[in-house]
């Protein structure tokens, strides 16, 4: 079986894929020169493997929230692949995909993530066992807001961070942060992920899936 998922919530270009248990990944910054790069660096890594389009069994992509425009981008490029090649995809949140960065934690893990405008996507999970379980809704929040949920031990990640970091840590006793390097998705997580949706059935076709979008009011396209 072989996987292709990415994630484009973030400045990165996230890529990971599966193939016979072996996961490989890729992880480029891309940020505004995504549009133009994504098509062309998955077709350099699929030729790097030796892999084809129609070789890929499933498809995986992350939904958001996150960047807009990164979003658009990334859904419709799997959409397309999926499309030509027949095959289902996985959707999967941004921030689940962020959470899995944690390992091993009795804290609530907590991921945000700048959604610019002073405002703040987050959701809050804990780990059971070998799984990563969702606690709280995906939210877009205020700092304050934000602050007022935070109770008990948390740990935090996300690039929401650069901003918030400081006053989080000095309002919230029993707050940590994990390492920066870990603050944005990982493909690795990506495939993990998706291979818990596969065995799950939480498989969909390319004109059923949808990003996580929560500024309703401004995403909404009129006809």
């Amino acid at each position: 079986m072989k996987i292709l998922g990415i994630d484009t919530s973030s400045r990165f270009l996230c890529v990971g894929l599966w193939d016979k248990n072996k996961i490989y990944s890729f992880n480029l910054e891309l940020g505004p020169k995504l549009a133009n790069l994504i098509t062309p660096t998955i077709g350099g890594i699929l030729h790097a493997l030796s892999w084809k389009i129609s070789d890929i069994d499933y498809f995986a992509c992350g939904l958001g929230p996150g960047s807009f425009t990164g979003l658009r981008v990334g859904l419709a490029t799997i959409k397309g692949l999926a499309w030509s090649a027949n095959k289902p995809i996985v959707g999967i949140s941004s921030l689940d995909i962020l959470a899995r960065n944690v390992r091993a934690s009795q804290s609530t893990i907590v991921p945000v993530v700048d959604a610019k405008r002073s405002l703040i996507y987050c959701s809050a999970y804990k780990i059971n066992g070998s799984y990563l379980k969702r606690i709280m809704p995906y939210q877009l929040l205020t700092k304050e807001e934000l602050i007022r949920k935070l109770k008990g031990n948390v740990l935090l990640l996300g690039d929401a961070l650069d901003l918030y970091k400081q006053e989080i840590l000095n309002r919230t006793k029993k707050a940590s942060v994990l390492d920066r390097d870990l603050w944005y998705p990982q493909p690795h997580n990506i495939i993990l992920a998706a291979l818990q949706g596969i065995r799950a059935k939480k498989v969909t076709d390319s004109f059923s899936v949808l990003p996580i979008y929560l500024y309703p009011k401004e995403c909404q396209i009129k006809r």
